[in-house]
């Protein structure tokens, strides 16, 4: 890193020290009066006004959403509608999964072809019970995701289980890393799954881990249901 970039991640930091400092507002840190609440306000708005000025890059983004809890697949597909909003196209692979007809992709069939949604594997291991047609299918996943990927049409590729695949060594982890540095440079690729290698998290600019606090599953005995698992 050279000089110019330390002192700008310096001030970057300062600025966000100081907006910490002064707070987010609210009832949190009470106020004598509203005037000096009003003062503070302002302080904060001026110094997020010069945070957002100072962050003003653009790339496409490795995003990876891991961890034991619920809600993965469902942060990746609330992107997915964000940039289908925005007038983008989006694909969305799905590895592992596909034993069923989930919700999101009958839902999401009124962007037409805006938006592609393969759902390539046959259901969980303990459902297919078959290794190699597993390989097969994902290998067969892959080659299509790598399309996509290298397609500058499309704004956001979603990899759905793909963190899964590498677990279960069905593709290789250093392959899929490679092959998201093949993309376009404004196009974003998330990849979803628990656990997450350190390598794959490293290799990633947005990382959040979905921790596991309860599920009815374990502690109810409640079946996947219509709307909530799929």
């Amino acid at each position: 890193m050279n000089q110019k970039d330390t002192k700008e991640n310096l001030r970057l930091d300062n600025l966000d020290k100081k907006a910490e400092e002064i707070g987010i507002g609210g009832n949190l840190i009470p106020e004598t009066s509203e005037e000096k609440y009003k003062k503070r306000m302002a302080q904060r708005k001026e110094v997020q006004t010069q945070r957002l000025k100072e962050r003003d890059k653009e790339k496409g983004l490795i995003i990876i959403t891991t961890g034991q809890g619920k809600g993965k697949t469902t942060a990746a597909l609330g992107m997915a509608l964000r940039t289908l909003g925005h007038n983008h196209k989006v694909a969305i692979i799905q590895f592992i999964k596909g034993g069923w007809q989930p919700g999101e992709a009958l839902a999401l069939k009124v962007f037409g072809d805006q938006l592609i949604f393969q759902a390539c594997g046959e259901g969980f291991t303990w459902e297919t019970q078959d290794r190699d047609k597993d390989i097969n299918l994902i290998r067969l996943s892959w080659t299509k995701a790598l399309n996509f990927l290298k397609d500058p049409k499309y704004k956001l590729v979603i990899l759905d289980e793909i963190i899964v695949a590498i677990k279960l060594g069905y593709i290789d982890e250093d392959e899929v890393i490679k092959g998201t540095t093949l993309r376009p440079e404004l196009t974003h690729v998330v990849l979803s799954g628990r656990g997450a290698s350190k390598k794959l998290i490293n290799s990633a600019d947005l990382v959040t881990e979905m921790n596991l606090i309860r599920h009815p599953f374990k502690e109810q005995g409640i079946k996947a249901q219509a709307g909530i698992e799929y």
